[in-house]
């Protein structure tokens, strides 16, 4: 009885518990909602002209993005603001593409949404602007049926995406919050061009967003790694480089054990999918060894591509001419940074195949790119 009267004291703890929470959370969202209300009414009757003569301005507290619309028809920009406003962003809207250029020189939006066809400045050359003069704000296109095909063109200048009109409100909130998910995922991904020499810990973790070497590791100018034992013998892996901007790895094809290679020859493939990357030797001699565990848990990688994730074990027979070739430390942190240089100029030239005109890297760029972009660049930073 008293367990049964315990059990029974439980549940109702519980349950009151959940009613008092979704009780708070109701009141929140509704206070919320008057806050938003509230700030959309009063957007009406300010005047913002001296930024822009059409400038209307709703802000919100916290705002889950921060959007400029350009339109030039008021009945769509007042849908925006209200849609977008009472689902929590702070929302600009201007008549002109002239005018919304000129605000993005002097505030912080997360999008801007531009129709297409307007009469003084079109889309299309309010995409190549705001790419050109801020490539971190995402462009998205506002276009008709009609118009389908020059939006689609528009995203090989920069757009983000195309949203058709007309659109209901259940439409265009679904729409913005994919479009939160893929700015969000995409700045999570972006590398930054810094380069640490790491400690030696095997468990330590190569830097999500950056790149590392660690110390006492070779490089080769094809971006494997190698580490000199001893007696001569040379671990050999693909270095952070090549694991970033490659992104995640299905498989490694082995070399045999016993085969013997010179350095810059082909040693071992990594695969992604139907596509795969060529590695060659950093240091010649007989292949002693092979890492099959590192097959059987490729997600390791994610971890870090050094220290227990190597590929195999080559058995130096001329390590005098080939060492000597490799960078380490300092040298290897200057390879680093110049070939991050050069694949960001590489990138930015391949815009039109696919990835973005900013110039920035992204964990997987490979990924992006379309087969003969990506053929380019696998030859010309993973090919000694």
């Amino acid at each position: 009885m008293v367990i049964l009267l315990l059990f029974v004291s439980v549940v109702l703890f519980v349950l009151a518990d959940l009613a008092v929470r979704e009780t708070m959370r109701a009141l929140r969202d509704k206070r919320l909602r008057r806050e938003r209300e509230e700030a959309l009414a009063l957007s009406v009757n300010l005047d913002f002209s001296r930024e822009a003569k059409t400038l209307k301005r709703a802000e919100v507290k916290d705002p889950v993005a921060r959007i400029l619309c350009v339109d030039d028809e008021e009945v769509i920009l007042g849908g925006f603001r209200k849609i977008l406003v009472l689902d929590g962003c702070s929302v600009d809207t201007v008549e002109t593409g002239q005018e919304a250029l000129g605000l993005i020189q002097t505030h912080h939006y997360d999008f801007v949404f531009t129709d297409l066809k307007m009469p003084a400045m079109s889309g299309v050359d309010v995409v190549k602007a705001v790419k050109h003069m801020r490539p971190d704000i995402d462009v998205v296109i506002i276009t008709g049926y009609a118009s389908v095909d020059t939006a689609v063109e528009c995203m090989k200048h920069g757009a983000m995406d195309y949203i058709q009109k007309p659109f209901t409100e259940d439409e265009l909130l679904a729409f913005v919050k994919k479009a939160l998910h893929k700015r969000r995922d995409r700045i999570d991904k972006q590398l930054k061009p810094t380069v640490h020499i790491t400690g030696s810990a095997e468990a330590e973790r190569a830097g999500a967003r950056e790149f590392s070497i660690p110390g006492g590791v070779m490089i080769s100018a094809g971006h494997c790694w190698a580490s000199l034992a001893q007696d001569g013998s040379v671990k050999v892996g693909i270095d952070d480089f090549a694991k970033k901007l490659i992104g995640p790895i299905d498989g490694v094809e082995f070399p045999n054990v016993g085969m013997t290679v010179r350095a810059g020859q082909p040693l071992f493939r990594v695969r992604q999918g139907r596509r795969s990357v060529q590695f060659h030797a950093p240091a010649g001699g007989r292949v002693v060894k092979v890492n099959r565990a590192l097959g059987d848990d490729l997600d390791a990688l994610e971890m870090t591509p050094y220290h227990k994730n190597w590929v195999c074990v080559i058995e130096g027979d001329n390590l005098d001419v080939d060492v000597p070739a490799l960078k380490i430390g300092r040298s290897a942190v200057a390879l680093f940074q110049e070939d991050i240089d050069r694949f960001r100029s590489a990138v930015k030239g391949l815009a039109s195949s696919g990835s973005r005109a900013d110039g920035e890297l992204s964990v997987g760029e490979l990924q992006t790119l379309d087969d003969s972009s990506r053929e380019k660049i696998v030859g010309e930073f993973f090919r000694p």
